[in-house]
């Protein structure tokens, strides 16, 4: 019973953060934007995410917003549609692979907090989980944006004549990022922070990870259930010989008899 409880509570957070991300992503709640720069604050759905479940619901809820990112490459971002005429596989993997990696490894953050015996340390954990997210999530997305578009005379030109100087790779990377990343760490950071400590008050946060000696433990129970079945399968074989022999020579006694 208690094992179903969790999982629906699982199925219901899940439910709800997706939905406040389909809601935020094409609202004006998601995005701030301001020439061809957006903030995003959709990273804080996917760290709460990642605080209460896990790495497998960052990196889910990472997917869910890089899926929404993608969708605003088709018209609804500047900067995406953008990219998407330049290289649009590029441009994919950019939003969705990237949000994912950066899901799954602020998900990684918060479970090496999560079954801290200080309660201090596990609610310094969820902020470090929100700055983490949106720190994954711009090195992610820049680098993937570097990686595949910095060699583009196309991509080059564009950025120059929106005043950015493309002269220093690392100078164009902290002047493209500048205002917006710091106001997405702050933010995420905080929030992430607040609404982690009144999910763990609500009793929704997942713990109990699997130590190294509980599942040396349960994995030699299952060797030992093995081996047991199999022997038990063995002796039930021989058995069934037995029986077979049996019959057998009873039939021969049956036909020598019919034939006298």
């Amino acid at each position: 019973m208690k094992k179903q409880t969790q999982k629906t509570k699982t199925i219901a957070l899940m439910g709800i953060l997706i939905a406040i991300m389909l809601l935020m992503s094409f609202t004006p709640i998601g995005y701030f934007k301001y020439g061809t720069v957006s903030i995003s604050l959709l990273m804080i759905p996917v760290a709460i995410g990642a605080v209460a479940l896990g790495p497998w619901a960052g990196a889910v809820l990472g997917g869910v917003f890089g899926i929404t990112s993608f969708a605003q490459c088709f018209g609804g971002d500047a900067f995406g549609t953008f990219l998407m005429d330049i290289n649009p596989f590029a441009t994919f993997v950019m939003c969705i692979v990237a949000r994912i990696l950066a899901g799954l490894c602020a998900g990684l953050v918060a479970a090496a907090f999560r079954n801290r015996k200080k309660t201090l340390v596990r609610l310094v954990g969820y902020f470090v989980t929100g700055l983490s997210a949106a720190l994954f999530n711009t090195l992610f997305f820049m680098g993937s944006l570097l990686l595949f578009f910095w060699n583009s005379q196309t991509f080059i030109n564009a950025v120059n004549e929106w005043g950015f100087k493309t002269e220093n790779i690392l100078l164009f990377f902290f002047a493209f990022v500048g205002i917006n990343c710091v106001f997405e760490l702050i933010v995420t950071c905080i929030v992430t922070g607040a609404i982690g400590e009144a999910l763990e008050k609500a009793s929704l946060i997942a713990k109990g990870t699997l130590k190294p000696a509980y599942v040396i433990e349960k994995a030699s129970g299952v060797v030992y259930k093995v081996d047991d079945a199999k022997e038990e399968a063995k002796e039930a074989a021989e058995d069934a010989a037995e029986v077979a022999e049996e019959a057998k020579e009873t039939v021969e006694e049956a036909a020598e008899a019919a034939a006298e």
